[in-house]
């Protein structure tokens, strides 16, 4: 199931996305426009921030009364106690504190910082508008892909994209957060390398590695280009989501 050569395209024309805006057609229209037919077998990553824009993710932070345990955090890390009300909102358990940021394990179950909060690429008010990420990435995953079945008559694996760092690394990277029609994660132990030797502990992070590839072109400024066609990919017939992906407690070696 070997995989040779893939083609990556940034969807064009993709509008400002607007609470109630439905997300699976816009990328149709964006594929019409580039004259790209979507095949089985294709792809589609899409930035979550055009998936919460739609699905009404955004919050005002005036509307937003924190609690005692979000000042306390906020006079920690130097930010907005508002900001960190909604952080304490959406996560299950704070992991660490510094100035300028708190690691939280997500209510979706992955570790990232401030939650996945964000005020960059919002809209004019950034300053007092924050975005969400979706209540639930692997339903917003299969919403697309079932209009794309139920338009075009095609079911292509859809990765629903977000920006995470990494543990002593630096640097951001593309990580999926909502997964359909593909593997999230691709176990091949048992299968025999090319001297034959079987593989002990390779599980592939097949999402994570397209979101990353499809990161190359969203970008992460003025780029304008939240959705990337995959096309070439060989996978196994496995429909996969996020969640497989998150490394259950007991696993976690830093705790």
């Amino acid at each position: 199931m070997n995989t040779n050569h893939l083609t990556l395209f940034a969807l064009p024309g993709i509008p400002d996305v607007q609470p109630g805006d439905d997300v699976g057609r816009l990328l149709l229209a964006a594929l019409d426009r580039a004259g790209l037919a979507p095949q089985d077998g294709d792809v589609i990553a899409v930035a979550q921030k055009i998936v919460s824009k739609a699905e009404g993710r955004l919050v005002d932070l005036a509307d937003v009364e924190p609690g005692e345990r979000a000042r306390e955090l906020a006079g920690q890390t130097d930010k907005d106690p508002r900001l960190v009300e909604l952080i304490l909102r959406e996560s299950e358990e704070v992991s660490r504190v510094r100035p300028g940021v708190i690691i939280v394990r997500h209510r979706l179950g992955f570790t990232s910082a401030n939650a996945g909060i964000d005020r960059s690429n919002v809209g004019p008010d950034g300053e007092e508008r924050v975005l969400l990420l979706p209540v639930d990435p692997d339903a917003s995953a299969h919403r697309i892909r079932n209009l794309f079945i139920a338009e075009r008559g095609v079911a292509p694996g859809v990765v629903i994209t977000d920006s995470h760092g990494r543990p002593f690394r630096l640097g951001t990277v593309g990580v999926a957060i909502g997964v359909v029609g593909l593997p999230a994660l691709w176990d091949r132990r048992g299968e025999a390398d090319r001297y034959g030797y079987r593989l002990q502990h390779t599980d592939v992070g097949v999402a994570d590695e397209i979101a990353a590839a499809a990161g190359l072109l969203m970008g992460q400024a003025a780029e304008g280009q939240p959705a990337v066609l995959i096309r070439g990919l060989r996978l196994p017939p496995i429909d996969g989501r996020a969640t497989d992906l998150v490394r259950p407690n007991d696993f976690d070696l830093y705790r």
